[in-house]
């Protein structure tokens, strides 16, 4: 076994050492998929809660690019025509904060610096600020996704976590929301035989292109790489947006979030035989 992961990764680094001294762009597809943790009171008609699941799975599953040159990469949503992050059913609306199909995730990895572009409640913004460095733990543990040898890393953080529960049937007063922070691990498959730093959404940082990454909640799984196209990649830094930092970015979105939990909290309105409803996101 061991005798296998040595030649596993010698075949790999003779193929990086095959592509240093080119110039190497290219092109990479990714699907994603979150998951939703959601309890919904058993009084909803089976056709509601059905329905509701059906809009959060569709939610959670996202296709994106990454074009990528030696030094920038640029990662998008690929765009569905009828996926505008909000859902509505039996008189509730869901609304899902940043699922806009016009996200830009920008990166330069020589000035070591990011720029976001995302549209948040209608409005859009620049996020810029410097790339996070990652204590990543690279570890001896092999799999092959397509053709590529990709090797482990991990990485220990925390994540916030957001639960909202409302009822209908009880004053809306006493609705709550909860906002709370848990460790993770991120789960990262790099192959060096791209020997390159990028990687899909705010992840990078690797001896070698990120194909995959899990953080326990989403996946992010490469399922076309294209290197070197003959068209070539021109990769342009998004700037429509109000320029704010990632700190300036969360407030705004935290002072949002909570304006909307008082507006829901001050609606009077009670209904008869309501509905029960918990989301959990991030975990």
């Amino acid at each position: 076994m061991k005798t296998m992961t040595y030649l596993s990764i010698l075949i790999a680094l003779f193929l990086c050492h095959c592509l240093y001294g080119q110039q190497i762009q290219g092109i990479a597809t990714y699907k994603s998929q979150r998951k939703f943790d959601v309890q919904l009171d058993s009084t909803m008609t089976d056709a509601m809660q059905e329905q509701i699941r059906a809009m959060l799975k569709k939610q959670s599953e996202k296709e994106f690019t990454l074009e990528f040159t030696e030094g920038e990469s640029e990662y998008k949503e690929v765009q569905k025509l009828d996926d505008d992050g909000v859902f509505e059913s039996g008189g509730m609306k869901i609304v899902v904060a940043g699922s806009g199909g016009n996200d830009v995730y920008y990166k330069n990895l020589k000035e070591n610096r990011y720029t976001n572009k995302t549209e948040v409640f209608g409005k859009e913004f620049l996020i810029k600020d410097a790339l996070e460095a990652r204590d990543w733990k690279l570890e001896k543990e092999t799999k092959n996704i397509g053709e590529y040898t990709c090797f482990k890393a991990t990485y220990n953080t925390t994540r916030t976590i957001m639960t909202a529960e409302s009822d209908s049937e009880r004053d809306p007063k006493d609705n709550t929301s909860m906002v709370e922070e848990e460790p993770i691990t991120i789960t990262a498959w790099y192959t060096p035989q791209i020997p390159l730093q990028h990687g899909p959404s705010e992840y990078d940082g690797l001896p070698g292109l990120i194909l995959e990454v899990n953080d326990g909640s989403e996946t992010i799984l490469c399922s076309k790489l294209v290197l070197n196209p003959e068209k070539g990649i021109s990769i342009k830094e998004p700037v429509k947006g109000k320029e704010v930092t990632e700190a300036e970015y969360r407030a705004i979105l935290d002072a949002k979030m909570k304006e909307m939990n008082e507006q829901f909290e001050g609606d009077g309105r009670k209904k008869e035989g309501g509905n029960r409803m918990q989301i959990r996101i991030g975990g």
